[in-house]
């Protein structure tokens, strides 16, 4: 099930806020965990088993942190762990078995079928012959990336004493399951929604700023990531173009998949505050960074912050040298490219990421970026992110190569081409791509816009929704981007 469906805003959605409101809240957590799973299992109700059985490990595994370290297990709520001292072997199994777990279904349902291709091709060429691992075509449950993070920053959490684990294994899947950020995030930390899951707070000015966060989202994603989607699925399929209409498909992509992440973020955020819960902010205009050091502070804070503090932070950081800065930098981004998806394009795009921020902060105060105006700075980082976006974009390394040589006019481009011109040069697309650019850099952020809402500002957010809505119905399929990592 997605946002954008008629299923869910006329009839899913209202379910759950009539739950939510009519029910007494100690009913609360079983129903929308229950009304969670029917969500996340809409497509194929098999994946919920398999998020039911990563959830009980990590429940048992937060029970043993507290029961191995001596701890009660009664009353109503358990302990923290004591911050700082060292933990016994036992509860040192017990997040260990949480992270492999966790790691373990991310690798094979994401990564088996990557792996064994690519050792059969090594193996080839080096002589080997097959190696005789079965390429099993292992379907990817829609959320595994998001929902595992998750799961692995509470027992990481409760172990270094950040937060309490929950008692109550209804609450704790809840945390897991919560259906507006289970599919694509904001990845939640388990510290920042622990006590929200017991206690949360119910008010008029909250649950409209949440209605507003929904429908400029669901704006972003149906009027503006969708028309930019038809002109980069033109660009990026057409093999060979103009130089200047490559230039246009990647601009186009770089919009929508700003506007399709940032739009499912924005409706997430207002669903969690109809409910009475506060996510954390997931994008901080990125497109006006002025390095890609500056990117990675606005762009997926949730997974960028999540690989700062429980990856970089824990290899070295910064702390243990030069040298080993800059490769616990290409190792964070690496993994980040990995997670976004079994593919070598992913892990050059991570690769590039990784380099470019050492580059940047091997150069620190003599970075070119320093010598230019803030307008040139942003215009020259917009552009580097493009070029990164090739990558990410592409569905195969040869179309991705296929398509810098476009960029830079190297190309042989066939008569066909005429063709793909005349669809992406529509005056609704041109128009739509400016549009897009006015709200990118000039145009106040949907978390700074709801911060207070006026009688003018709700006439907007309305209207907004009502034209969504019925452009919605005129569309057949408009799945979220980040739903296939």
């Amino acid at each position: 099930m997605v946002f954008s469906s008629h299923v869910f805003l006329f009839f899913f959605l209202p379910v759950v806020l009539a739950c939510n409101y009519l029910l007494p809240f100690r009913s609360l957590s079983a129903v929308l965990t229950v009304l969670s799973y029917l969500f996340y299992g809409w497509s194929n109700p098999v994946w919920v088993l398999l998020m039911l059985a990563s959830s009980y490990i990590d429940y048992f595994c937060g029970l043993g942190l507290v029961r191995f370290g001596g701890h009660s297990l009664s009353g109503a709520d358990l302990p923290f762990l004591p911050k700082g001292q060292p933990r016994n072997r036992w509860q040192r199994l017990c997040l260990v078995t949480s992270l492999v777990s966790n790691i373990g279904i991310l690798a094979f349902f994401k990564y088996y079928d990557f792996g064994v291709t690519n050792l059969e091709a090594a193996a080839g060429a080096l002589g080997l012959g097959p190696i005789g691992l079965p390429v099993l075509n292992v379907a990817l449950p829609v959320g595994v990336s998001f929902y595992t993070f998750q799961s692995m920053s509470y027992a990481i959490d409760v172990y270094r004493g950040a937060a309490r684990p929950l008692k109550n294994p209804i609450d704790f899947q809840l945390f897991v399951a919560l259906f507006p950020q289970l599919i694509a995030g904001p990845i939640v930390r388990y510290q920042t929604v622990a006590e929200q899951i017991r206690h949360r707070s119910f008010n008029v000015d909250r649950f409209a700023r949440g209605v507003a966060f929904f429908s400029l989202g669901l704006g972003k994603k149906i009027l503006l990531a969708n028309p930019m989607g038809h002109v980069a699925d033109a660009a990026f399929n057409a093999g060979s173009l103009v130089w200047y209409d490559a230039w246009y498909g990647v601009v186009a992509y770089a919009f929508q998949i700003y506007f399709d992440f940032s739009g499912y973020s924005d409706m997430a955020v207002g669903l969690g505050l109809m409910l009475g819960f506060a996510f954390m902010k997931n994008f901080d205009d990125p497109y006006l960074a002025e390095s890609i050091t500056d990117f990675w502070r606005r762009w997926h804070i949730s997974l960028s912050t999540w690989l700062r503090d429980y990856l970089y932070v824990p290899l070295g950081g910064n702390r243990s040298g030069e040298a080993r800065t800059y490769m616990n930098l290409l190792t964070v981004m690496l993994v980040g490219g990995l997670w976004h998806g079994a593919s070598w394009n992913f892990v050059i795009w991570g690769a590039m990421q990784g380099l470019l921020l050492a580059a940047e902060r091997l150069m620190d105060k003599d970075s070119p970026y320093r010598k230019l105006p803030a307008p040139l700075r942003i215009a020259v980082t917009f552009g580097v992110t493009c070029l990164a976006w090739v990558f990410f974009r592409a569905e195969t390394l040869p179309q991705a190569v296929s398509y810098f040589r476009s960029l830079v006019g190297m190309a042989e481009v066939p008569a066909g081409a005429l063709a793909v011109a005349a669809t992406i040069y529509t005056p609704y697309h041109v128009t739509m791509t400016l549009l897009c650019a006015l709200v990118v850099w000039t145009l106040p952020q949907v978390w700074d816009f709801t911060r207070r809402l006026t009688p003018l500002k709700a006439v907007a957010c309305l209207a907004v929704f009502l034209l969504s809505v019925m452009i919605m119905w005129t569309q057949t399929s408009n799945p979220f981007l980040y739903y296939q990592f």
